[in-house]
């Protein structure tokens, strides 16, 4: 390994602790913000306040676990230390992140075109690189039978 690939690998490792650390208070935070409106009563899924609040925290730490995972991933598998699936995915978690707990009653129409075009454009951006995928792995798959032809 370079010595640049070792900085890489412990910055992404330096990362990794300090998003896990993150994600561990954001999940005691939203336990603990729950468990209170359980108990004070004001947990009522039919109020979209709360719902979206909720909902909204959720998301946050599936979007920080997700990005923690792809760090993770730079780790054990040696890629580089940004893919550009992985920000695909974790703009797309965003966004849908921001359409839960969006008001709509609030927002401009053009913003809500908008927010729904990049969706558009990330999904499809994301099924391209998914499909390109395949094609390699069956490529990879095929050149591997090849050469163990006698």
């Amino acid at each position: 390994m370079t010595a640049y690939e070792r900085f890489e690998q412990v910055a992404a490792l330096v990362i990794t602790a300090l998003v896990s650390v993150l994600i561990a208070a954001a999940l005691l935070h939203l336990t603990w913000d729950v468990l209170l409106l359980i108990l004070a009563g004001l947990a009522d899924p039919a109020e979209k306040g709360v719902f979206q609040a909720v909902f909204g925290m959720i998301m946050t730490v599936l979007i920080a676990l997700e990005f923690n995972h792809s760090i993770r991933g730079v780790l054990e598998r040696r890629h580089g230390i940004v893919q550009v699936r992985t920000v695909v995915l974790i703009a797309l978690l965003a966004l849908v992140r921001k359409f839960i707990i969006i008001d709509a009653t609030h927002i401009a129409p053009v913003t809500l075109i908008g927010m729904a075009a990049a969706v558009l454009a990330l999904g499809a951006v994301y099924w391209m690189m998914r499909d390109q995928d395949r094609r390699d792995a069956a490529e990879e798959e095929t050149l591997a039978r090849g050469s163990e032809a006698p």
